[in-house]
């Protein structure tokens, strides 16, 4: 929704499609129920210039992955493909969850791709089909995102919870605010005439461990760490991205780090003011 409503500030007729439209009521932009594994409500589509599939499995099942990324992608790239007037990209919104890496390692987007679970391993068969498909299509992989209404750490951290500080488990963060901003700077290029790259990966500037992370936070909150908590990135592994590529771009971050970010959330999300109180 984020990214829709500053298309349409650029000027650009935006269309939502999702399985329940309501969620868009009040947001400006034109709405229509769809279930991308449907051929013939794909069918009913307008023409577009650019289509960013963007979607979340119903679910945490291997049948639900399946259906929401490779099978639904392939349907969208089956119908568009076939169009008369195709559109000029496609972007598939993907997650560095694709990456095996545990250890700290740094990873761009020529680091090796083996991913363990069934998630990760039908994200990135979405990915392949794209990379494949004669449309052009770019894979952009944000890294955790963040903001107003994705505040668990925030939480987390208000309960006195914090990560063990060793070994330390780094985090990759973008602000939901950056997700938008990504894509429409990467969709004014292509509209632009520019090249753009297959692959980027989208995170901010400043991968951090995560205690550093929650020990920043509770300086802000004023809450003295009464818990260790088991990380919860030692299910999804520790690694450094880089954006280097995407900086390369012309990109530049509205929050480059976790601290200008969760700045942001802490004081439009009441946090600071409950403090105050």
């Amino acid at each position: 929704m984020t990214l829709g409503r500053q298309l349409q500030e650029a000027g650009h007729r935006v269309l939502g499609a999702r399985r329940k439209p309501q969620a868009l009521e009040g947001s400006g932009i034109e709405s229509v129920a769809l279930d991308v594994n449907d051929s013939g409500a794909l069918a009913t589509l307008p023409d577009a210039d650019i289509v960013v599939y963007v979607v979340s499995a119903d679910r945490f099942e291997e049948s639900a992955y399946q259906a929401a990324y490779p099978a639904g992608l392939e349907s969208v790239l089956t119908e568009y493909g076939r169009r008369d007037a195709p559109p000029k990209r496609i972007f598939f919104v993907s997650s560095t969850s694709v990456y095996a890496q545990q250890d700290g390692e740094h990873v761009d987007e020529a680091s090796p791709i083996e991913p363990h679970g069934f998630s990760g391993q039908l994200m990135h068969a979405a990915e392949q089909l794209l990379f494949g498909h004669e449309l052009p299509g770019t894979v952009v992989r944000f890294s955790g995102i963040y903001g107003p209404g994705r505040d668990r750490l925030i939480r987390q951290v208000s309960e006195g919870r914090i990560a063990p500080a060793a070994p330390p488990m780094y985090t990759n963060r973008i602000h939901r605010d950056d997700c938008a901003g990504v894509l429409a700077h990467l969709i004014d290029l292509t509209l632009g005439g520019k090249d753009i790259d297959e692959l980027y990966l989208a995170t901010d500037c400043e991968p951090a461990p995560l205690h550093e992370v929650m020990t920043w936070l509770a300086g802000k909150l004023k809450v003295e760490a009464t818990e260790i908590i088991q990380s919860p990135l030692k299910r999804r592994s520790s690694k450094r991205c880089d954006n280097t590529r995407l900086l390369e771009s012309g990109y530049r971050f509205r929050f480059p780090s976790y601290r200008e970010g969760y700045a942001q959330v802490l004081e439009e999300g009441g946090f600071l003011e409950n403090i105050k109180a």
